[in-house]
C-alpha cells in the first residue's frame, strides 16, 4: 500500500519544520509570524520586481507619446 507523504515546510523564520495541518502554517509559532510581519513592515523585506498595472502602463506611454498632455497647467507654467 502507498504510503502518503507528509506535507511539511520550514518556518521562514526559525526554520523549524512545520506541518501544513499547523494552526500557524508556513510559521512555526506566533512570534514567528510577528517576526517576519515586523520584518515586512520595516522593509527589511522587497518585492525584487517592480509590479506594473497595465493602465498605468498605458498612461505612461500616452505621456511619453505627448509629454504636454501628462504636465498640469502649473507645471507648463514654469518652463
Amino acid at each position: 500500500m502507498a504510503r502518503k507523504r507528509l506535507q511539511s515546510l520550514r518556518c521562514p523564520t526559525c526554520r523549524a519544520i512545520v506541518l501544513r495541518s499547523d494552526p500557524e502554517f508556513p510559521f512555526c509559532n506566533e512570534r514567528c509570524r510577528l517576526i517576519d510581519l515586523g520584518k515586512w513592515a520595516s522593509g527589511k523585506y522587497v518585492i525584487s520586481t517592480p509590479v506594473t498595472d497595465p493602465e498605468s502602463m498605458e498612461n505612461l506611454n500616452a505621456e511619453s507619446k505627448n509629454p504636454e498632455q501628462g504636465q498640469t497647467g502649473h507645471e507648463r507654467r514654469r518652463q
